[in-house]
């Protein structure tokens, strides 16, 4: 194989623009899509979770798989794999919609949905496009640059994720309703194959001795919470032995709280908006661009200006509060209130998480730090799987008031965070 330095990185900035725009795509419409099949917001939230609960399986293998055959091979398997996912998507949009179990009042199934619920295992069990693409860019980017390639990274990813609601939302709205956005997000995930089959060198992978974390919004809109590669630290200590070490077990709690704020938001919105206030899928589309625009804008220049004054732990502190409140005004059936949540949630998100992951990587030593990323990285994927599984049932019983339910987290985080100021100031 050839000198990994002298690879160029165009293609693989490419493969994860197209990866997360392909994603973003649907993220507007699936809640349109779900309910317009006969399902609920168990349906919804359990659809979610199936894609959560099927990476977690997945991607310990193909990191395993990435390191021993390669990055192309698998980023190609990733990808045949959401192909698969959308042509399963199709097939179900075409099929009469036939209901086989269960009703408004309960978990419903119909054969569409049956569907929809393999299209995301299978999505799932082969998910890690951005995570191999992030260690494909670490193995060909020499140390000296691996900062300026990953900043490169999340900008070509953050524009996937801002571009792609909107223009889910401009096709939802055409003649051909739900089937259009799904037709595109089929054709970007071939586009996405010919790009790593033609275009992507093969490379010698290597063993990755620090943590890869892009300053991007995937890990807030995304899907791919449990990391799709290998640290080379990561297999060497056990969960017990990690969690004597000092904070470590705060911070993983700490970790696993926030997920499962953010996914009981993630079930209750969409289900909200399109549900009983009836947004359409333009309106949703619109929303989630502003949103990524906003998170992009603030996890950019404002929390490069910001963290000059402020430390991570008091801005993990205030960003606690701030996602607190926007969660609060969510509840409300006016765009006033709602776009004010979005403004405080993309504030607060995008100076509390980023604060919050720098001292998640200064908590444990060097030889530590593989296996302590490792886990909270799974502890994120875990929560995911809890939170939209119970946010849904949550949501059937109290409504919009689920919200007020992640108002309350984030305020436990909020005051939980205090002790980050010491932790902070011992590493």
């Amino acid at each position: 194989m050839s000198d990994n330095k002298k690879v160029p990185i165009l293609p693989i900035l490419l493969v994860n623009f197209v990866g997360t725009f392909g994603y973003s795509i649907v993220l507007p419409f699936l809640i349109v899509l779900v309910l317009s099949l006969g399902g609920n917001e168990l349906t919804y939230g359990v659809l979610g979770a199936t894609y959560s609960f099927f990476q977690l399986i997945g991607a310990p293998i193909l990191g395993r798989w990435s390191d021993n055959y390669g990055r192309k091979k698998i980023l190609l398997l990733s990808e045949v794999g959401t192909f698969i996912g959308w042509t399963i998507f199709i097939v179900a949009l075409l099929l009469p919609n036939q209901t086989i179990t269960g009703s408004k009042a309960t978990f419903v199934l119909s054969i569409p949905l049956i569907l929809l619920f393999v299209a995301r295992a299978v999505d799932g069990i082969t998910g890690g496009n951005v995570s191999v693409a992030n260690a494909y860019l670490a193995d060909i980017s020499a140390k000296a640059d691996r900062k300026k390639n990953f900043g490169k990274m999340a900008a070509i990813a953050n524009a996937g994720l801002i571009f792609g609601p909107a223009l889910a939302g401009i096709l939802g709205d055409t003649p051909l309703g739900n089937m259009l956005p799904v037709i595109m997000a089929l054709a970007v995930s071939l586009l996405a194959i010919i790009v790593i089959a033609t275009k992507l060198k093969d490379i010698q992978p290597r063993k990755i001795d620090e943590h890869i974390e892009g300053n991007d919004v995937h890990k807030v809109l995304g899907q791919e919470h449990k990391e799709c590669y290998n640290l080379t630290e990561q297999q060497k200590h056990s969960f017990f032995s990690i969690i004597k070490l000092p904070n470590v077990l705060f911070i993983l709690i700490l970790y696993f709280l926030i997920f499962l704020a953010f996914n009981f938001f993630y079930v209750a919105f969409p289900v909200y908006v399109a549900g009983q206030l009836k947004w359409t899928v333009f309106q949703i589309g619109i929303f989630f661009s502003v949103l990524s625009a906003l998170l992009v804008l603030v996890q950019g220049p404002v929390l490069t200006w910001i963290s000059h004054y402020f430390s991570g732990s008091i801005l993990i502190i205030a960003g606690s509060l701030m996602l607190a409140a926007g969660f609060y005004l969510f509840r409300f059936d006016t765009l006033i209130p709602i776009y004010s949540g979005l403004v405080l949630f993309a504030f607060g998100n995008g100076i509390m998480w980023p604060s919050f992951l720098a001292i998640v990587s200064n908590v444990g030593d060097g030889p530590y730090q593989g296996t302590i990323q490792g886990f909270a990285s799974s502890a994120g994927s875990l929560a995911s799987i809890i939170g939209l599984i119970s946010g849904a049932f949550i949501y059937k019983f109290i409504g919009v008031n689920t919200f007020l339910l992640a108002t309350g987290f984030m305020i436990v985080i909020a005051i939980a965070s205090v002790k980050l100021v010491a932790v902070e100031k011992a590493t």
